[in-house]
């Protein structure tokens, strides 16, 4: 995957990601339009498709809703790399299938509206606009089908439907 940075600092909470008043709805295309509206205002007029959000350390602290990482996705954001993750939201983002990766030299070396690619598969980060290149630590095998298939609920359903005779 390929994008172009929007980049954040520490402790970015679920609240900023999705606003409470918003989270009456579990559906990503309801969501998106609120994606970081209290942090960002003009963020969900600016991204596109498969564009990369950079992040500090903790982010995505704060409750535990899972509508943060699905406004992420509804967005259209590609990815999120971060110095590190809540883990709540680590875990709510593998399973709505948003791929995220921890890799604090890359936030680092980062800076707004640069272009990032990111092979999913091997955790390699490449910094397009300043050449640098970076590994995080790619995700096991079953990790990546989930986030492959877009999430747990769908990686269960076909994992049911293979077991039917």
């Amino acid at each position: 995957m390929e994008g172009t940075v929007f980049k954040y600092g520490d402790n970015v909470d679920t609240d900023v990601i999705i606003p409470a008043r918003y989270c009456t709805s579990f559906h990503k295309e309801e969501l998106a339009p609120h994606c970081l509206e209290d942090l960002d205002a003009t963020f969900v007029n600016r991204v596109n498709k498969g564009d990369i959000i950079v992040g500090g350390r903790n982010f995505g602290c704060g409750s535990s809703r899972e509508n943060a990482p699905l406004a992420i996705l509804g967005a259209g954001v590609g990815a999120v790399v971060a110095e590190s993750f809540a883990r709540i939201f680590y875990r709510n983002s593998i399973n709505v299938g948003l791929p995220i990766f921890e890799c604090p030299e890359a936030v680092r070396a980062a800076r707004e509206s640069d272009r990032l690619r990111i092979d999913i598969n091997k955790g390699e980060i490449t910094n397009l606009t300043s050449g640098g290149s970076y590994t995080a630590s790619p995700f096991p095998a079953r990790i990546r089908e989930i986030i492959d298939v877009g999430g747990f609920e769908e990686y269960v359903r076909r994992r049911l439907s293979e077991q039917q005779p």
